[in-house]
């Protein structure tokens, strides 16, 4: 079975961790894992001698929570939740506009009001340490996937991983439609890696009732490479055909979203693009990278630019004889920089047969990719968690614009002093990581804050009275500025057609 204009869902169940494929050639994959593991063993070594040094230096730089404050003059205003008498590296500030909806979610979301406390002995007080961790340290994940694969209008492939518990892995996947369990899209980094976090994300959402789901991109944990073509950083179109078939396959279920790490450039990308006709009811970022330009640029320290620059060839590998129809794998392969790489990728001074006077630049590159672009036209909250002592994104004062929080009443930003790049790991934690415990407060508080909104609403028009007051402006498709660029017609995108097989 399949869909046509398109779409092409096969489904094959697959166990434990994401990265094992009968596809990729044994010493491929021996190789990858090895390289993975030599190091995180050299890191910590590394983090190990230094250790002493680093929380000596660190202990002053990362003692306050950097708040910059604006000038009394400016009319807009913050709303900061910070902890008091639990010392200052266990501050979290929730900073936004002040609306009915932050003041309900700072009465509702217990998580932004909890302390966030690691002794200054403790190793998670590394930024570096805590990055690595939430993103290799191993651990006995009860979730397995089961995968759909989804042929595209260009005949290119996604997959979608639907996480499930169990022996129930061993059987297809069969949603029901008539299903009212919400649906959690989570979106990777944009490198493709699937780390502890997102298979603790997925452990966390089936225990709340979620039905969560992993977008893959083309090529991507093992997706197969249909297409001479892989997906740019901020281009939503591959996203947008997915949540699209979600939607066809969940119509009573209400779809949220949750990006980590430089994933969240394809969410906000998405999200400004769609509208008010994005299909997605909340949505929330963790360590989101906001500059990206500049970030791919200067890019993160040294050695976690080495780690996804050589992760990212290794991946690309594969495909080196198809992609050397189109790009010269010469200067792919041996790119220094992550600049270099996604240059070689997708500009087209890096493509072959394309003339100086019909090449593109960098500048044009990020004119069409750059996640902020539309960034006044999301509809829907979201919800930003951030540290201050992320070693990927970099300095907070010039990576968090702290301009959109203030002055944009759909967006929050969580901010932490400390965490890392996703990790958020804490002395005390239990079964479910503060972040992911933070998103899920607030995908159910906004859900509440909104029904409540509705019934009032309604309770006015019984009454006939108009409903006067300040409410949060939850858009509608008349408010938008411009018509909505995603078409959701189902019947003229999807009929049955001969499945596609491997």
């Amino acid at each position: 079975m399949s869909f046509g204009r398109g779409f092409k869902p096969t489904s094959e169940a697959f166990g434990g961790r994401l990265f094992v494929c009968a596809g990729f050639s044994t010493a491929v994959s021996e190789a990858v894992q090895m390289l993975e593991w030599i190091g995180a063993a050299c890191f910590m070594i590394l983090m190990a001698i230094l250790w002493p040094v680093v929380k000596c230096i660190g202990a002053e730089s990362h003692s306050t929570l950097l708040l910059p404050r604006r000038e009394s003059k400016r009319s807009a205003e913050r709303c900061d939740s910070k902890i008091e008498g639990h010392g200052e590296s266990d501050a979290v500030a929730l900073i936004c506009k002040p609306s009915a909806l932050a003041n309900y979610l700072l009465k509702h979301c217990m998580s932004f009001c909890k302390s966030l406390s690691i002794p200054k002995w403790n190793w998670r007080m590394s930024s570096s340490l805590q990055t690595l961790f939430g993103a290799l340290w191993s651990f006995d994940c009860p979730v397995h996937f089961i995968r759909d694969h989804l042929q595209l209008s260009d005949d290119g492939l996604v997959a979608l991983d639907w996480a499930v518990v169990g022996a129930a892995h061993h059987k297809r996947r069969r949603t029901s439609s008539n299903s009212t369990s919400p649906v959690l899209l989570i979106i990777p980094n944009s490198f493709g890696k699937i780390t502890r976090n997102v298979l603790k994300l997925c452990e966390a959402a089936l225990s709340h009732g979620y039905l969560p789901v992993i977008f893959n991109r083309r090529s991507q944990n093992r997706t197969p490479l249909c297409t001479v073509k892989l997906q740019q950083f901020g281009d939503p179109t591959d996203l947008r055909e997915a949540v699209r078939y979600i939607r066809y396959r969940q119509p009573a279920g209400q779809i949220y979203a949750v990006s980590e790490s430089t994933g969240s450039g394809l969410l906000l990308s998405y999200l400004g693009e769609c509208g008010s006709s994005s299909y997605v009811t909340a949505a929330a970022c963790l360590s989101p990278v906001f500059r990206c330009q500049s970030w791919f640029e200067s890019g993160p320290t040294w050695l976690f630019h080495w780690a996804l620059l050589l992760y990212q060839k290794i991946c690309l590998s594969r495909y080196k004889t198809v992609l050397g129809e189109l790009v010269h794998t010469d200067n792919l392969f041996s790119s220094c920089t992550l600049k270099a790489m996604e240059e070689a990728l997708f500009c087209h001074s890096g493509l072959k047969g394309m003339t100086t006077e019909r090449a593109g630049s960098w500048e044009a590159y990020w004119e069409h990719n750059d996640p902020l672009r539309d960034i006044d036209e999301v509809a829907i909250p979201v919800l930003c968690v951030c540290s201050q002592d992320d070693p990927i994104r970099g300095d907070p004062q010039t990576t968090l614009p702290l301009e959109l929080f203030e002055s944009n009443p759909h967006f929050f930003l969580l901010l932490t002093a400390h965490g890392g790049h996703c990790s958020f790991s804490t002395s005390d934690e239990g079964s479910i990581v503060w972040s992911h415990q933070a998103v899920l407060e607030f995908f159910r508080a906004t859900t509440d804050f909104f029904a409540a909104e509705e019934r009032a609403k309604l309770a006015a028009r019984r009454r006939g009275l108009s409903g006067a007051g300040k409410t949060f402006r939850h858009r509608s498709v008349s408010t938008c500025k411009r018509l909505p660029v995603c078409p959701h017609n189902i019947h003229t995108i999807y009929n049955w057609q001969r499945s596609y097989t491997r």
